[in-house]
């Protein structure tokens, strides 16, 4: 294979839905890396956002939280542990929704977000990858 080709799509996927799931997969990749970065800082933003949510802003709890994004991030994206990367950012998410339907931010910009970005790594992974759709279904 050429350096510029691109891999072979999925086993019974076409080119365009293996791009599309590699597509969908790789923002939420993108923003969920870039959001756990400015944790490790830790930015003002961040550290007013804690506070609205009722959380400590000590430096080394945010932190803590970038590392476990950051880190299941990169499982995720690896092609052999993405399914393990699914579940362990779905947990993830699931704390911000918590946190947000606790304080009582708006429904479908705040407290849903986290499932929306569940949803983005679930929909990337579902198109790319046929052995998830074969253990959930038996057939591919």
């Amino acid at each position: 294979m050429t350096p510029s080709a691109s891999p072979p799509p999925p086993e019974g996927r076409s080119p365009l839905a293996a791009w599309g799931g590699r597509l969908l997969s790789g923002l939420a990749i993108l923003f969920l890396l870039a959001d756990g970065a400015i944790k490790l800082i830790p930015l003002q933003p961040v550290t007013d956002t804690m506070q609205a949510l009722g959380w400590p802003t000590d430096p080394w709890l945010l932190r803590t939280l970038g590392v476990i994004q950051i880190a299941a991030t990169l499982i995720y994206a690896n092609p052999q542990s993405a399914v393990f990367g699914a579940i362990l950012l779905t947990a993830y998410l699931g704390g911000a929704v918590a946190s947000h339907l606790r304080i009582g931010s708006p429904l479908l910009t705040h407290t849903l977000f986290g499932v929306y970005v569940g949803a983005v790594l679930w929909a990337g992974l579902w198109v790319r990858s046929p052995a998830l759709r074969e253990v959930l279904y038996g057939k591919r």
